[in-house]
């Protein structure tokens, strides 16, 4: 019997045969390769961002974020790591209904400033809110580059006193708040967070909920530093916003 290590016995008359042979296993094993090298990509893919989908009723009432993560984490199961230091002094609106779990905590996380990062499919941390990258249309970032920053400053308010006077609630004047948000390249407000109580809960969750989605008109300059805070005061200060020029006007 001969062996032959890291060759092949080729019989001259089988040549034709052992070619197509080798060609078949070659064709196996780069199959191999890339089934392998792709399994290996959706375990990491599954890791780090993918989050269970399995539906759960969620009843967590607005109060203190840390309460409403570790109420998040019984009710998910979910592992919560997060340096308590980043949830101190920051509330959750709450969450109530059935959500999967990545619904639910993206509703717990409005108006924080802190989004979730995913260590793996069970486990996630926190994290201060960082702007997602948005796709533009042809010519416009230029546009935004060209910006005048007091210009963009007043479109932010004119947005934000519009949203704010459609409601009797957040209507500005009576109160004092300190609100923060994160506005993308295409002028949308991607993130939010409350930095100081106007001294109601129910005002508060509404002045969150308002400042979701919105969008500014104008484009922001690429030199905007995230977040933008924005100070609501009271008529007394003589420097609040004015409601009189959006009386009777809807949308924004």
């Amino acid at each position: 019997m001969t062996i032959f290590r890291g060759t092949s016995a080729v019989q001259p008359g089988n040549a034709k045969d052992e070619r197509r042979g080798s060609a078949t296993r070659l064709r196996g094993v780069l199959r191999g390769v890339v089934c392998g090298l792709l399994s290996m990509w959706l375990m990491w893919a599954r890791a780090d961002g993918e989050q269970p989908q399995s539906w759960v009723n969620f009843d967590i009432a607005p109060q203190e974020l840390s309460g409403a993560l570790d109420a998040f984490s019984r009710s998910s199961g979910m592992a919560v790591l997060v340096d308590r230091q980043l949830t101190r002094g920051r509330r959750s609106i709450g969450v109530q209904g059935r959500l999967t779990a990545t619904q639910a905590l993206n509703t717990l996380l409005v108006g924080t400033g802190l989004m979730a990062r995913y260590a793996r499919a069970d486990a996630f941390t926190l994290q201060v809110a960082q702007v997602a990258q948005v796709p533009l249309p042809a010519g416009a970032a230029a546009n935004a580059a060209s910006q005048v920053s007091s210009s963009y400053a007043l479109a932010i308010q004119s947005a934000i006193e519009r949203r704010l006077c459609r409601s009797v609630l957040t209507r500005p004047g009576g109160y004092r708040a300190l609100l923060q948000v994160w506005i993308g390249r295409d002028g949308a407000v991607q993130h939010s967070r409350l930095v100081t109580s106007s001294g109601d809960l129910q005002r508060d969750a509404a002045l969150v909920d308002s400042v979701q989605h919105l969008r500014i008109e104008q484009l922001p300059p690429s030199s905007l530093r995230q977040p933008v805070t924005l100070l609501l005061v009271p008529q007394s200060s003589g420097k609040s916003m004015e409601c009189t020029q959006w009386e009777g006007v809807s949308g924004g």
